[in-house]
């Protein structure tokens, strides 16, 4: 027993009391910051990766458009917002959707499904150019293919009534309205990605990369709850290019490049309130 007695109370002591919760993993001494992406890796060509993570951008990317805008569609089709699921049901679609397919896919490509969130990662030197633009390539033709299915099952007369999917600046909203809203949304989404992403907390607390997919869903919930009444919410500009390309309407070009450049917008000042205000990247020395 006093052997027992000893081996406890050396264990007792073994760490400080003071330590925080999940830092015995890595510590600030021993954490060192991962190099940047390189600008061009022409070898990625030639991996089997690099293709294989583009196909599950594709196909997450397809299956988002598929089961949103069909969500979004059937709110429409419904007589009241009492007899469908509603403004908040769309919402838990687009939220729950990108929770699913994260967490599916972070392993294999990173779980992006969304050119804003690539081109913060980007700016971020998270991931090479050559690896930006096939994944935005990747998710603009995934969400295409998605729309495109959406409007297979509808039949031509019934998707166009009621709007495809489209997103829009709705009426009482100037262009200035939508673009801002369009910049917040995304900041949210993206300074979340940061978030539960970073590599740091991944080091110190070994339970963040397997929640990371929760809260990237969640902030796309909060984000289509707070803007759906403005823009409908886009947030993603390949959501938006897909719904707009099959449904093919001139309202839906009219405000457009707002899904575009509210999105990158709204990712780089993420990208830079993350890596400049929270993480202080560029004044920490590198050894």
């Amino acid at each position: 027993m006093e052997g027992k007695e000893e081996d406890v109370r050396l264990g007792a002591n073994k760490f400080s009391e003071r330590q925080p919760i999940g830092t015995s993993a890595q510590t600030d001494k021993d954490y060192k910051e991962p190099p940047p992406a390189p600008l061009f890796e022409p070898g990625e060509l030639q991996s089997w990766s690099f293709w294989r993570a583009g196909i599950a951008e594709f196909v997450a990317t397809f299956l988002f458009l598929y089961i949103t805008i069909l969500t979004v569609m059937g709110v429409k089709r419904a007589p009241n917002m009492c007899s469908s699921v509603g403004i908040q049901g769309i919402a838990w679609a687009f939220g729950g959707t990108i929770f699913a397919l994260v967490y599916c896919t972070a392993g294999i490509s990173g779980g992006h499904i969304n050119p804003a969130v690539t081109f913060g990662l980007f700016l971020a030197r998270k991931l090479s150019l050559t690896r930006a633009v096939f994944y935005i390539v990747m998710q603009t033709l995934g969400a295409i293919a998605g729309a495109a299915v959406v409007k297979g099952f509808e039949g031509n007369t019934r998707y166009e009534v009621l709007g495809g999917g489209a997103n829009s600046v709705n009426h009482g909203y100037t262009k200035g309205d939508g673009l801002g809203a369009e910049i917040v949304g995304t900041f949210v989404l993206v300074y979340t990605v940061f978030s539960a992403t970073d590599a740091k907390r991944n080091a110190r607390d070994s339970h963040v990369p397997i929640l990371a997919p929760l809260p990237i869903g969640f902030a796309v919930f909060l984000v289509h709850l707070a803007t759906i009444p403005i823009t409908g919410t886009g947030i993603n500009p390949a959501r938006s290019l897909g719904a707009a390309i099959i449904y093919d309407k001139e309202h839906a070009w009219d405000h457009h490049w707002v899904f575009w450049v509210g999105p990158f917008i709204g990712a780089a000042l993420a990208a830079l309130y993350h890596q400049i205000v929270i993480r202080a990247i560029p004044f920490k020395t590198r050894d």
